[in-house]
């Protein structure tokens, strides 16, 4: 399973965004590989992302789900991917 991660540098959240799906992926999803993408270098995404990061996009193509979110609500939000 791959997860991105919508981020830019100096972005606080995404720091503790990234922190907590580094948590989920050690403690219950070993095989989730994450990808982060900074959207500065986008400009579809800063519009699309620009007020909205950390976000973050499972591989399935689903809804996205933007912050704030905990290791509950990002366990939750992958178990529901098809």
């Amino acid at each position: 399973m791959k997860l991105i991660l919508y981020t830019t540098l100096g972005c606080h959240l995404c720091e503790q965004a990234a922190l907590i799906i580094a948590k989920v992926q050690a403690q219950h999803l070993p095989e989730l590989q994450i990808e982060a993408i900074d959207i500065a270098d986008h400009d579809d995404l800063v519009e699309q992302y620009g007020i909205r990061i950390p976000v973050v996009l499972s591989e399935q193509g689903r809804n996205d789900l933007g912050w704030p979110f905990d290791e509950a609500g990002l366990i939750n939000y992958l178990s529901d991917a098809p």
